[in-house]
Parts: structure tokens; C-alpha cells; sequence
């Protein structure tokens, strides 16, 4: 859609209060458009009070409605920890996963206000108009989407955010043009920190100034311990009180964060085919996911591990690509429920400067580990003499592809293995 299509529909615009925002709402209000703001509460640790959103956004003369959404963006941060979904470079997708909550949240109070179209301010190089665009053409196929960033019309009045804020300030808005070395996007997972200086990859990750911890290096120099307990995959207790998962979130983001877990730089590789780096905060993701990785490795054979990294890594490309609610990705889902069906536990870590150090898991009552098979020392295990017959039938299979001549090593050396 364009701006001269936008005649006789009811906006509903995604804003944050930012510098953005507030022009595209000011621009389709000047134009006598009938337009109507939405901004999800997502547990922003960049917002003290989610209300300052509408504040900022009343000065351009439009309502805003607030919608709670934090209780959903703590259960799906809870499929991620479930799936263990971590994107490129080994980092948690919090904003990809914000993404499908905002949009889901956010299209039943449009509709139900008669909204038509949804209108986002994602820029035409990002993930994000993807992700905005899809969820709302597989969820509400019938509403029509206006990317604003993507109408010449718009692009050509506003090419940065310098003409953004003199447009402001001439229709007597408020608009500082503060200067930033990147720029930030915030919710309950965790903060993706990128653009301006970040773009350099001469630019060292530390220029980033963490908002839900501290750096590594800043951390109190001594081990915190911390415990969480598991049921079936779900964080149920933390140091030994109950949590909801809003409640997990939240105190595993203030421990994990004064302790600097979870900091990332990532160099991604987007949707749309270019690379863009980042640097990630995730706390509680960071903090949960590794408590809850220690489950699996106790109640997981070797061959359903094999088949959750499949699934864990589907799932980690379906959110980064807006594919949550495809059939693909629930049937990845209900596969590792089916394998977290066991995943019942105590585990206990140390936190110490960025690191997380493993001290014990208990109560478990479905793990596969029997110290006695394992031992290296005398026991009622596995009797070492029984692993005869099994060397020998892989000894079998062995031999033959050597006699075969079909051994050689590729990678150093001359080639093939000279038999003798």
C-alpha cells in the first residue's frame, strides 16, 4: 500500500514513542487519515512507565491504547527455553520472539476497533517488516499492511532522522535529535543492540552500555548461587520460591544480569539475504536456558538429543524467519514437548563474572544417569567384559571396509591408508 491507498481505511499504527513514530503518526494525521496508536507491554526494561509511550505519542494528536501482553512474552520466552532456540552465533532471538507476541497481541484490540490496516515502521533492510508482515498475513489475512518506510512518498520527505525532527519541531512537536552509537530494541527477553557504530566491525562490542545488567568484567568479583527447579521443562521455582513465568523472567534477569550472563555479539544472517551485527543482552534466557540444558543431558538418550538439536534449531530459524505458529514449527514444538515430558529437576549453578559454573542437579526422578555404569572403578555397573561382543561386531564392519581399500584420510597426510 501507498499513501494515496490509505483513504477510507482506520489505521492502526505499532509505535513506540521514539523519534519514528511520532513522525509517521504526525505525517498520516496531517494527510486527515483516521488513525488510531497501539503499543504492547512487553516488559521494556528501557520503560519505567509503559504510559510515557501514550505521553509521547498525545503530542502528535493521537490516541494510543496500551496492551498488556507481558504475562504472553513471559511464555514465549519459556518456548525458547523449553526448544533452547538460539539463532546465529549461539544467541537468544529476543526480538524475533517480541515479534510474534506484539503482532499476535496487538491485531485482536485493532480489529476490535475497527482498525483496517496495520501500519509498521520497520525500515525496507530489516527482518522486522518480514516479521510484522507475515504474522499479520497468517493470522489476520484480511488486514491489509502499509509499511511507511517503503513509500517513496515518505522516504523522500524524511531520507533521516535529522529531517524527522525538523519536521517535528515545525509542526510544534517535541523532537530531540540526540545522537547515539546504536540504536536499541528492548522487551522481557532481553535488549538487540545495532546499527550507527555497531555497523563497523572495527567497533568493539564494549561500546555498548548493557540497560539489564552489567559487563563481564563490571561484575561483582564474587560467586553468587542460584537455583531453579524444573517440571517438565517449565521453571517453576527459584531459590526455592515459587515463580510464575513472568516471575522467573524477572528475577533471573536481575541475577543474571548483575552477574553479566548472557552478553553476545553476533554477526547474523538475515531473511532478506545480508548480514547485519548485533550485540545481544538475555539474562534470564542465558541464565534459565543453561539450568535447563543440564535437564536434557541427564534425561536424554543419545538418539532423542540428536532429534531435539533438529527440532531446537528449526524452531530457533522459524522465529527468526516470523514461522512460530506454522505448522512446521508446532510440530517441532510438540515434539520437544513430548521429550520435556521428563525434564523434571533441581539444579544448582554458581555465577561468577559472565560465567555459569554447574554444582549439582537433584530430584530427578526420570534421569537416564547411573554413576555406577559410568565409573571407572569396581562396581555393580556395566560389566566391562560385556563390551566384547560389541567391539567385535563393530570390528566386523570395520575390517571389511579396510580390506575394501575404502579408508583413507582426506584431511592430512597422503591420502589413501596403505593396508599392511
Amino acid at each position: 500500500m501507498k499513501l494515496k491507498d490509505l483513504k477510507g481505511e482506520k489505521l492502526g499504527i505499532c509505535v513506540s514513542g521514539g523519534l519514528d513514530s511520532k513522525t509517521v503518526t504526525r505525517r498520516l494525521l496531517e494527510e486527515g487519515l483516521d488513525v488510531l496508536c497501539f503499543t504492547a507491554d512487553l516488559a521494556q526494561p528501557d520503560e519505567t512507565d509503559i504510559r510515557h509511550v501514550a505521553d509521547r505519542m498525545a503530542t502528535t494528536g493521537a490516541e494510543t491504547v496500551i496492551v498488556d501482553l507481558k504475562e504472553e512474552m513471559a511464555e514465549a520466552c519459556f518456548v525458547m527455553i523449553k526448544a533452547q532456540a538460539m539463532y546465529d552465533g549461539g544467541y537468544w532471538n529476543t526480538t524475533g520472539i517480541a515479534r510474534a507476541v506484539t503482532v499476535q497481541g496487538l491485531l485482536g484490540p485493532m480489529r476490535e476497533r475497527g482498525c483496517t490496516v496495520l501500519v509498521h515502521g520497520a525500515t525496507g533492510r530489516g527482518n522486522d517488516q518480514i516479521r510484522f508482515e507475515r504474522y499479520t498475513n497468517t493470522l489476520a489475512p484480511r488486514m491489509k499492511v502499509y509499511a511507511p518506510w517503503r513509500d517513496d512518498t515518505l522516504l523522500q520527505q524524511f531520507p533521516g532522522r535529522q529531517q524527522m525532527a525538523a519536521y517535528l519541531q515545525d509542526q510544534g512537536i517535541e523532537a530531540k535529535l540526540v545522537k547515539k552509537r546504536y540504536s536499541t530494541d528492548a522487551n522481557l527477553a532481553g535488549l538487540s543492540h545495532e546499527a550507527e557504530d555497531l555497523e563497523d566491525l572495527q567497533t568493539g562490542e564494549l561500546i555498548v552500555d548493557p540497560e539489564m545488567g552489567v559487563w563481564p568484567h563490571q561484575a561483582p568479583d564474587q560467586m553468587e548461587d542460584f537455583q531453579a527447579r524444573f517440571v517438565r521443562g517449565r521453571c517453576v521455582e527459584i531459590n526455592g520460591e515459587p515463580v510464575t513465568p513472568l516471575e522467573a523472567m524477572l528475577r533471573a534477569n536481575e541475577i543474571g544480569g548483575r552477574n553479566g550472563i548472557g552478553m553476545r555479539n553476533a554477526l547474523e544472517n538475515r531473511v532478506i539475504g545480508t548480514k547485519s551485527r548485533g550485540v545481544y543482552e538475555a539474562p534470564g534466557l542465558e541464565l534459565l536456558g543453561y539450568c535447563m540444558r543440564a535437564v536434557y543431558q541427564t534425561t536424554m538418550d543419545r538418539r532423542s538429543t540428536g532429534l531435539f538439536h533438529a527440532m531446537s534449531r528449526l524452531i530457533a530459524e522459524q522465529v527468526y524467519d516470523a514461522r512460530l505458529f506454522d505448522p512446521g514449527a508446532r510440530a517441532a514444538l510438540a515434539g520437544i514437548d513430548v521429550l520435556a515430558e521428563y525434564a523434571t529437576a533441581t539444579v544448582n549453578v554458581s555465577l561468577y563474572r559472565g560465567n555459569i559454573y554447574f554444582r549439582a542437579l537433584s530430584d530427578c526422578p526420570n534421569s537416564l544417569y547411573n554413576p555406577a555404569d559410568a565409573s571407572m572403578e569396581a562396581s555393580d555397573g556395566l560389566d566391562p567384559r560385556s563390551a566384547q561382543g560389541f567391539v567385535e561386531v563393530q570390528a566386523c564392519e570395520a575390517l571389511n571396509i579396510a580390506r575394501a581399500g575404502q579408508i583413507a584420510n582426506p584431511f592430512w597426510g597422503a591420502g589413501k591408508i596403505q593396508r599392511s
